[in-house]
């Protein structure tokens, strides 16, 4: 009896062991997380209380964190001498292209080099990978003196256009997704008669769709927040994208703070619903583009 109770007792004080420093660690983990998330949250609320705060507000001391009136003037004052409605079809323009064009090019390309055997695959996509170590500064210069002897300065085309000739660092996530599906299914369809096209477009992509989301919203997320672009090709205010247009509104309505938040606030918050409705999708292709490589 006395032994049994003894034994009893180890294995209590045992999970007590081992019990407290996992919940310490868990306590410690996810006050750390709380705080980073508290201080990188705090530029974003800053302009969204800004945009619904009154002038006396806005420029009281001590700082007013919360607004004392609400108002939607600064979002009128806004829009009244920003036009979002037109800056926001020319980004959607961009992005939406963009991101079919990167999906496309950088998918078929990394089925080339997972899925079928050449000599030369290994070289190559060593090769595609050392382009992302050329800085874009240093081709800045000869991109933009090509665009202008093509006749594409002042429009779209160079900022949409070489997204479809593949991006080396999707072309990485996908081939790394691509090696993760079995080969059988590739080899049962070439049994079947199926071409190489036929198992890219029917077999593979609908099973990639996580890693293409992936890159999808990669590449809206880079093409909306794109400044350097814009502002390298395009001059005609008609054409200007919501970065582009906000970056010559603040240096227009530089003092005029409450307007500025708000039209910052106009132009993230599309940024943010995408990604609150597509984050589970885009998690899960960024899990998944690591499996095997």
């Amino acid at each position: 009896m006395a032994v049994a109770t003894s034994a009893r007792a180890g294995r209590a004080a045992s999970r007590n062991t081992t019990w407290w420093p996992k919940l310490a660690e868990a306590i410690v983990a996810h006050a750390a997380l709380i705080t980073l998330s508290v201080i990188f949250a705090i530029p974003f609320f800053w302009m969204v209380s800004g945009a619904l705060k009154t002038g006396p507000d806005m420029n009281a001391f001590p700082v007013v964190w919360f607004p004392t009136t609400l108002t939607l003037e600064n979002f009128i004052a806004g829009v009244q001498v920003f036009p979002f409605l037109r800056y926001l079809f020319n980004t959607l323009v961009i992005c939406v292209f963009s991101m079919v064009g990167a999906a496309l090019s950088s998918s078929f390309v990394a089925y080339g080099l997972s899925r079928i055997e050449w000599r030369w695959r290994t070289p190559l996509f060593v090769i595609i990978l050392s382009t992302m170590m050329i800085p874009f500064y240093v081709t800045m210069v000869p991109l933009f003196t090509m665009f202008r002897a093509m006749g594409w300065v002042n429009t779209y085309l160079p900022l949409i256009v070489p997204h479809f000739f593949g991006v080396p660092f999707f072309i990485f996530l996908l081939r790394q997704f691509f090696l993760s599906i079995p080969k059988e299914m590739s080899e049962s369809a070439r049994l079947d008669g199926a071409n190489e096209l036929r198992i890219y477009w029917q077999i593979i992509l609908p099973l990639a769709k996580p890693a293409l989301a992936a890159v999808a919203l990669f590449q809206f997320l880079a093409s909306w927040n794109d400044l350097l672009g814009p502002l390298i090709y395009l001059s005609d205010a008609d054409t200007y994208t919501l970065s582009l247009g906000l970056t010559f509104f603040r240096g227009e309505y530089a003092t005029q703070f409450g307007p500025l938040m708000a039209a910052s606030t106009v132009v993230v918050i599309p940024v943010i619903v995408v990604f609150f409705f597509a984050q589970r999708t885009f998690i899960q292709g960024i899990t998944l583009t690591g499996v095997k490589g």
